[in-house]
């Protein structure tokens, strides 16, 4: 019971950081993408671009359901693969992050096998 409640918390907060930041952006601008993620649901591989990375640096998290981090890309280059093989089926939440650490995009992918 208690997993369930961590697991629950994981998915209210991920929601609430990214309801919060495009609450505040949506009086102001429309939300930019900075992230453009296929196949999803994906099986063997998941691509992932990042729209203007070029003259700042960010760093990208995945993590799985149970909030542990199984893939971390410290320096973002524009394009880049994931090999899913050592994922097991399920839903991932992908983070990434300024160099001050905060959350510029999260979203979530699943994959199946």
């Amino acid at each position: 019971m208690r997993l369930f409640y961590i697991i629950f918390s994981f998915i209210v907060l991920t929601t609430i950081q990214a309801s919060g930041q495009s609450a505040a952006s949506s009086s102001q601008e429309p939300v930019e993408k900075h992230v453009k993620f296929y196949p999803n649901p994906a099986t063997s591989i998941i691509n992932f671009e990042f729209q203007k990375v070029n003259n700042i640096s960010y760093s990208f998290q995945v993590f799985n359901f149970l909030g542990k981090k199984v893939f971390e890309l410290p320096n973002v280059t524009p394009k880049t693969t994931i090999n899913l093989s050592d994922f097991p089926r399920g839903i991932y939440i992908f983070q990434l992050k300024d160099q001050n650490g905060r959350i510029v995009e999260s979203d979530r992918f699943q994959v199946v096998k």
